[in-house]
């Protein structure tokens, strides 16, 4: 890009004044703009350094390096809860920020209309001369005074609310619609003056005007390209240092969006992050040495749009698709060591920000920091042995669950119970009696077999929801809840030892498992008791939760039609048992006024109260394995994928990442294989994996992380199939027709537990 196109604006040399620098782990250099020749723009920000250098005597290092606490902006601190810093504390600020207000200076007078402009495009494109609409572009976008200008509703107007940014969408859409067909030098003038705008001096608090200006400028689709980073990195600094406040203004205007323009949003802030990160040509981009604030900047602003998107009843996109991939590619355990170390100070990590991590990143530090948990107690273990000078023994080094398949329940809560200390060792299973060595397939049956029975609906411990298709805890009151800290101590070594189980829990029950994601030190503090709502009723027993729903929105009258109070039945052992929601509820009649404070009573009743001592005891089993802080990253959707893995298959997928050894994917029995296979209803193709894998679900990573491996076994076809579950291997007879092969497979697999299964 040509320097010509950016002479200098006959301003005083002030308004050239450098952007303070954020506080980060290299702060001090990465405050210095780009000088490589090469790089778009680098050239006119040199020039005004140097004629600022040749006006001044005084030493502009000084404001470029930090070397004064004082006049360093600082990013706003992380949360303590770094689950709650995710939403920005949202929760907590009132519905409108009662700090001052500037004084609004005058906002000239704009009138140009949607359809004009576009009438404007159309003459240009049509005559080729441009004129027009590069005077428009040229005026607009010169100042943040302009900004607002052309594209607030009402000049003088306050807006100054966040419900309405006071921005005219359809016409800041058209104009940001049409800008990457205008001539370059039209693009190139909207990109100068952005920069005039962000190289103001600011004096004092920023107006809602400024506010606007900022909302307006970050939408700007110019941002695609890498030419145009090192004026994006300065956008989204000025943005990230702004005050909480301002930050709470924007991030309701940000929910305002529309779906398309919120994810283009999200998407140009991730590519900015990874190709900084990762440039497709190292001299595109300033050294990451110099910029190193770029990054936490950006990721700073896409925190503003994961609040927003947070807030939002339902949310604008998934959660997923802020997922950054490319940060699956880094050290992500430095990132991760560095967080914990340092934890809220201002050197950055990645983790200071979870919603950015993909699941899969989040397993990885997961298990490597289950693995680190592992190696550091089963070290203790032996240096206890040698120090009271007994002969180290290797199975210290292992979690030794022995056990009858008649007693499965019974001695695994005995082993567990008594093996306590040792919950973090590495598991292994042996089934009494039988002369199978744990290289992982037992561990995976036992898990699976354990976790079939207690879940029966005879066992009594487990609801199982025909409508949600879950199971929910049984609010039944019994002497001894061992049984269900059992089920969390199940789960935890499952997440621990990186086993998928078969758990069909509905959402709200990992919300609760992760309120608090760390256990309290304080015994008396209640735990798993989480905010729940209607919503969360509806996945567990949807048609009471839409019964309270009719409820909410009966237009008659309540009191005199429903005759109801706050006091509610349940049935225990043939006894129904009442329960008032608040104290006194028995006369208290429910009215068109508190029907509201009804339905949230009787929802919190249902899923956090009545079945408050189960949980508790579920809760504790699972953190007696899982305690770690590495569950402060996870959403609680993505606990139950750790859990349960992904319940989707996907047999295609398979069949392109599957190994063999001795077969050739062209071998005519192969080929009848994934004929039959792919042509098995859903329920066989689940078998087929768990006779084959000793798990019925597909971990975090896909089909791609089973490892799947089919081999050639050299026996009469009369044999059926067998498999080796610990390292996910089907041992494959030659078989010589389509149905032979699909008659003994389907006898294999439906016959799996303890047959064929090594």
């Amino acid at each position: 890009m040509n320097e010509d196109h950016f002479s200098s604006h006959p301003q005083d040399e002030k308004e050239r004044e450098k952007l303070p620098p954020i506080l980060t782990s290299s702060a001090s250099r990465g405050t210095d703009r780009a000088t490589k020749s090469h790089f778009t723009f680098s050239s006119f920000i040199s020039t005004i350094n140097q004629k600022k250098e040749a006006a001044s005597s005084r030493n502009l290092a000084s404001h470029l390096v930090k070397q004064n606490g004082k006049s360093v902006r600082e990013l706003p601190p992380i949360c303590p809860d770094v689950r709650q810093k995710q939403r920005l504390s949202i929760e907590t600020l009132p519905p409108e920020m009662k700090a001052p207000i500037p004084p609004e200076p005058v906002i000239p007078i704009r009138t140009k209309t949607v359809k004009e402009f576009q009438e404007d495009m159309e003459k240009a494109k049509t005559s080729g001369d441009w004129t027009s609409v590069h005077d428009f572009y040229l005026t607009t976008f010169d100042s943040f005074l302009e900004v607002n200008a052309a594209f607030k509703k009402d000049a003088n107007a306050p807006f100054n609310t966040i419900e309405d940014s006071g921005i005219n969408t359809k016409f800041l859409n058209a104009v940001y619609d049409s800008i990457l067909s205008t001539p370059p030098d039209t693009q190139k003038a909207v990109l100068k003056g952005i920069i005039n705008s962000l190289l103001r001096e600011w004096k004092g608090a920023r107006t809602k005007d400024d506010l606007r200006a900022y909302f307006t400028l970050v939408q700007n689709p110019q941002y695609t390209s890498t030419s145009t980073y090192v004026i994006f990195a300065h956008l989204l600094r000025q943005i990230a240092t702004l005050a909480e406040a301002d930050h709470h203004f924007l991030v309701h205007w940000f929910k305002k969006l529309s779906q398309r323009r919120f994810k283009q949003l999200v998407d140009r802030l991730l590519q900015f992050i990874s190709l900084r990160l990762f440039p497709a040509k190292s001299e595109e981009l300033p050294p990451m040495g110099k910029c190193t604030w770029w990054n936490p900047s950006a990721t700073k602003v896409l925190a503003l749009l994961n609040a927003a998107n947070s807030i939002s009843n339902p949310p604008i996109i998934p959660f997923t698709d802020f997922y950054n991939l490319t940060l699956d590619h880094i050290d992500i355990m430095e990132e991760y060591n560095t967080w914990h170390s340092y934890g809220n100070s201002h050197r950055f990590s990645f983790c200071q920000f979870p919603f950015i991590l993909s699941i899969a990143a989040k397993k990885t530090i997961t298990q490597r920091d289950s693995e680190q948990q592992m190696i550091s107690i089963a070290r203790q273990s032996l240096v206890d042995k040698v120090s009271r000078r007994q002969r180290p023994d290797m199975t210290l080094l292992f979690l030794n669950i022995k056990v009858r398949r008649m007693h499965l329940v019974s001695d695994s809560l005995d082993e567990l119970t008594r093996k306590r200390a040792d919950l973090k060792k590495k598991l292994k299973v042996t089934f009494v009696g039988e002369a199978g060595l744990d290289m992982g397939g037992l561990t995976k049956e036992w898990f699976l077999l354990l976790i079939r029975q207690i879940f029966h609906a005879d066992y009594g411990m487990f609801a199982y929801q025909m409508d949600s298709q879950c199971h929910w805890f049984s609010s039944l009151k019994c002497d001894n809840y061992s049984e269900f800290r059992l089920v969390g101590t199940l789960m935890g070594l499952a997440v621990y030892n990186s086993i998928t189980l078969d758990i069909r829990f509905p959402p709200c029950c990992y919300k609760k498992l992760l309120s608090p994601p760390i256990v309290p030190c304080d015994q008396s503090t209640p735990v798993g008791i989480a905010a729940v709502s209607l919503d969360d009723l509806q996945l567990v027993m949807p048609e009471l939760a839409h019964g309270l729903s009719e409820l909410l929105a009966y237009e008659g009258n309540v009191e005199e039609d429903f005759y109801s109070t706050f006091q509610v039945f349940q049935e225990e052992f043939g006894i129904l048992k009442s329960y008032n929601l608040k104290p006194g509820g028995d006369r208290i009649p429910v009215t068109n006024q508190n029907r509201k404070e009804y339905v949230q009573l009787y929802v919190d009743f249902l899923l956090n109260k009545s079945m408050y001592k189960q949980f508790a005891a579920f809760y504790y089993g699972f953190h007696s394995v899982c305690a770690s802080n590495a569950l402060m990253l996870l959403r609680p959707e993505e606990v139950e994928i750790l859990v349960c893995g992904c319940p989707e298959l996907d047999m295609h997928a398979l069949q392109k990442v599957t190994q063999y050894e001795g077969y050739t994917k062209t071998d005519p029995t192969i080929r009848y294989f994934w004929d039959v296979v792919l042509g098995f209803p859903l329920e066989l193709q689940k078998k087929l994996l768990h006779f084959t894998t000793g798990s019925d679900r597909v971990p975090v990573g896909g089909m791609v992380d089973l490892n799947f491996k089919i081999a050639k076994h050299e026996v009469s076809t009369d044999w059926l199939p067998i498999s080796h579950t610990c390292f996910n291997q089907l041992c494959l007879p030659v078989y010589k027709t389509k149905k032979e092969l699909k008659q003994k497979l389907t006898i294999a697999i439906s016959n799996a537990e303890g047959f064929g299964m090594e």
